[in-house]
C-alpha cells in the first residue's frame, strides 16, 4: 500500500523565527489519521532563521533524527554534548531516561531540515548524542541511522533504519526494504517511487511493499525510514 502525503496538505506553525510543516499530528497540530507510521512518531519539515532556535528543553523515552538539508544547526544538551551539524551531516540523539537539549541556527541565513522522531524499542534507556559526516553518493540509498549493527551507521535503539539517497537525472535504483512499514520524503525533486509521482518536500507511507522503483527526470534527494 502506498499513500502519497503532499506538502500542501501537511500541518503547518508559523512564527517569527519558525516556519514548520508536520507530516505528522504534532504540538497543536492534530490529526487522528496521521499519529505516526510504523515507529515513525514525528516527522517536521523546519526552516530557522538565522540567529535563532530551540531553547532548552526536555525529551524522553524517543530516538531523534536531524538530517540537515541547508545551513547547519548547533546543539547543547544536559550530557555535556556539544557540537555542530551541518548539511551533508545527520544528528542522532536518544532521549532515553531523559535528556535536556538546545538547538540553534547560528548559520547568517536560514536553516533547513528533517527532524524525525521513532520509537524506541524500549523505555529507560541510556541517553546518548553523535553526529557524522556521510558521502553523498549518487545513485543509492545510504544508511545514516541504524538499530542494525552491521550497518556501521550512528545508533538508534529500534530495528529500524533511516536512509537517504540523490538519485541523479535517468537514474532508476530498486531498494529492497526491511520491515513492513516505510515512509519517504522527497526532499528535493520530483522522484517516482513505485509509479507515484512525489513533488518536493511531499511524503509517501509505505506498507507491505517488498521493495521500491525510483526514477526521476530531474535530481532528486530522498530520506527515508524503514521498519517494523
Amino acid at each position: 500500500m502506498l499513500d502519497h502525503r503532499p506538502f500542501a496538505r501537511l500541518g503547518t506553525f508559523d512564527n517569527d523565527w519558525l516556519h514548520a510543516h508536520y507530516h505528522f499530528s504534532f504540538a497543536d497540530y492534530l490529526d487522528h489519521q496521521r499519529l505516526g507510521w510504523g515507529v515513525v512518531r514525528v516527522w517536521n519539515d523546519d526552516t530557522i532563521a538565522a540567529h535563532t532556535g530551540f531553547d532548552p528543553h526536555g525529551h524522553r523515552d524517543m530516538e531523534i533524527v536531524t538530517y540537515v538539508r541547508e545551513g547547519a544547526i548547533t546543539h547543547q544538551d544536559s550530557l555535556g554534548n556539544e557540537g555542530r551539524t551541518e548539511a551533508g551531516q545527520v544528528q542522532v540523539m536518544s532521549a532515553g531516561t531523559g535528556i535536556r537539549h538546545a538547538e540553534y541556527n547560528q548559520e547568517d541565513g536560514p536553516t533547513t531540515l528533517f527532524q524525525i522522531w521513532i520509537l524506541p524499542r524500549a523505555r529507560g534507556l541510556t541517553p546518548r548524542w553523535e553526529t557524522r559526516q556521510f558521502p553523498r553518493q549518487p545513485g543509492q540509498l545510504q544508511v545514516l541511522a541504524s538499530g542494525f549493527t552491521e550497518d556501521e551507521a550512528p545508533m538508534i535503539n529500534q530495528d529500524a533504519r533511516v536512509l537517504g539517497g540523490i538519485i541523479s537525472p535517468g537514474d532508476r535504483i530498486t531498494h529492497p526494504l526491511r520491515g513492513r512499514h516505510a515512509y519517504l520524503v522527497a526532499a528535493r525533486g520530483n522522484p517516482v517511487i513505485n509509479g507515484i509521482a512525489l513533488a518536493p518536500r511531499d511524503g509517501l507511507a509505505i506498507t507491505d511493499e517488498p521493495s521500491l522503483d525510483i526514477h526521476c527526470i530531474d535530481e532528486a534527494e530522498i530520506v527515508l525510514v524503514e521498519g517494523p
